[in-house]
């Protein structure tokens, strides 16, 4: 009898490398998933930085919002951002209502943040 040659076929060879392929590539685009969702969160987290900054402001200076809406530049770091406040009348005539909403400025469509709170008018409390 002929001694059996040890080893593998070429189509097991392949079949092996296919799975190792497939596996592979779904291990990049898992990585390039996490990457791009990295991204995006960092981009909430400065944006959301923004938006506190400018409800910090507003308590700080005490002062009385107008009502309306004010758009402008609040960029954190090289992310270059845009605001938009709206001020809102309350049911109650000493508080407002104030909400930043936070847009990246290249794309501009994409709500990045979004912060509500309520302004008490500092003006008619007595100290």
């Amino acid at each position: 009898m002929k001694p059996r040659a040890r080893g593998f076929t070429l189509i097991e060879v392949l079949v092996a490398l296919a799975i190792v392929a497939i596996a592979l590539t779904s291990a990049l685009r898992a990585v390039g998933s996490v990457a791009t969702g990295s991204a995006a969160l960092h981009d909430r987290l400065l944006a959301g930085w923004s938006a506190d900054n400018r409800i910090a402001e507003l308590y700080l200076q005490r002062a009385w919002p107008d009502i309306g809406t004010t758009t402008f530049a609040c960029p954190q770091g090289t992310q270059m951002l845009v605001c938009v406040q709206t001020v809102a009348a309350t049911p109650n005539p000493v508080f407002r209502r104030v909400e930043v909403s936070v847009r990246s400025a290249e794309t501009g469509n994409t709500l990045l943040a979004d912060l509500v709170t309520v302004v008490a008018d500092e003006t008619r409390r007595a100290l």
